[in-house]
């Protein structure tokens, strides 16, 4: 079982929104899941959220770029 609490989660958030700017992807839902931080044992999760057609591939390009 995992346990984190939510700062380990927004500070995940962060690093990943980070990474993603530095690829050039912007992922404007990101977050962070407010059913998942309430429950106990607290395991709360980064939720990705929607994006368009373009940022999808963005992302996936970033994804493939990163493992050549």
């Amino acid at each position: 079982m995992n346990v984190h609490s939510l700062a380990d989660a927004e500070a995940a958030r962060d690093e990943l929104a980070e990474a993603l700017t530095q690829a050039g992807v912007t992922l404007p839902s990101l977050g962070l899941d407010p059913l998942s931080y309430g429950s106990e044992p607290s395991s709360p999760l980064v939720e990705l959220g929607r994006c368009n057609i373009p940022t999808a591939r963005a992302l996936a390009a970033a994804l493939r770029h990163a493992h050549s």
